[in-house]
């Protein structure tokens, strides 16, 4: 379609026949995202604060689509890249992000710790080193003052604020540890994301919400005997960056909740279902 007719478009957009502004509408949904940069151009350019709502709310629907297929096309890869999920879930609030920044931000912490990190070390020493960069040096910890905060969510914001929820920070904890080739894993205990460093020798657990503090297998059966809920083998092992992704999608539909932005979260929820495997999509 041409740019003319684009702009003739947009411009019925304050019709006030609504049937003729709902045809419009649907006609350049249609066009799909590709029409995304002009809507920007001409919401800019627009000076009717009608017409400018009306856009607002096109380029949101068009960005939230195409966030709903790379959702869907990311479920359906093969690796599920965990950065990935959690760049799809910032682009939500962000849709502008883009990964590569993330990637190089990680890089930065990564390099930080590798400059301070030994791999002679027993495996409690190197969990102290990356404590003590990531916990000290780089400032990260957990945002008690606005738990519920959606941002608490967003790995960029995160990254950029150095504080967050507990699953953000072990995402970002995590995967600077695996690119030191250490073997640390989310754990998905309830009410709290954990991590756990397991090898063939070696199983403890870390609390980066507590700032990386180190505990045993007995601390998380006491911490289930408290919640009066039946232990699972799920509260001590690995999950995967499926399961990871979902519980941060969880988190965040709770944050809008509790923030009163219930369209967001009923958005959220249905980001959770092209996701899911017809389970439970409880928080």
């Amino acid at each position: 379609m041409q740019e003319s007719e684009l702009k003739a478009l947009v411009s019925l957009l304050d019709d006030e026949d609504k049937q003729i502004s709902s045809h419009v509408e649907e006609k350049i949904l249609s066009i799909g995202k590709d029409v995304i940069p002009f809507l920007e151009r001409e919401w800019e350019s627009n000076l009717n604060p009608t017409v400018q709502s009306r856009i607002e709310s096109l380029i949101h629907t068009l960005q939230y689509e195409l966030l709903r297929e790379r959702l869907k096309q990311w479920h359906q890869s093969s690796d599920r890249d965990l950065l990935t999920g959690m760049w799809l879930i910032a682009t939500f609030q962000y849709p502008d992000l883009e990964l590569e920044k993330l990637r190089q931000d990680l890089e930065q912490i990564y390099y930080d710790t590798w400059l301070e990190f030994r791999p002679d070390l027993y495996a409690f020493d190197q969990v102290k080193v990356i404590n003590s960069v990531f916990f000290n040096k780089l400032k990260f910890g957990a945002n008690s003052k606005n738990f519920h905060s959606p941002g608490n969510s967003m790995i960029n914001v995160v990254l950029e604020s150095r504080r967050g929820n507990p699953i953000t920070l072990c995402v970002i904890y995590m995967l600077v540890a695996q690119k030191l080739k250490l073997p640390i894993h989310g754990v998905n205990l309830p009410n709290l994301f954990i991590l756990t460093y397991k090898d063939d020798n070696h199983q403890f657990y870390i609390n980066t919400f507590n700032r990386g503090l180190i505990f045993s297998k007995q601390d998380i059966e006491n911490y289930i005997n408290e919640l009066h809920l039946v232990p699972q083998k799920s509260f001590f092992e690995p999950c995967d960056s499926l399961e990871i992704v979902r519980r941060a999608l969880r988190n965040l539909v709770m944050s809008f909740e509790k923030m009163g932005e219930h369209a967001k979260a009923e958005e959220v929820k249905l980001l959770l279902v092209e996701i899911s495997d017809g389970g439970d999509l409880g928080v």
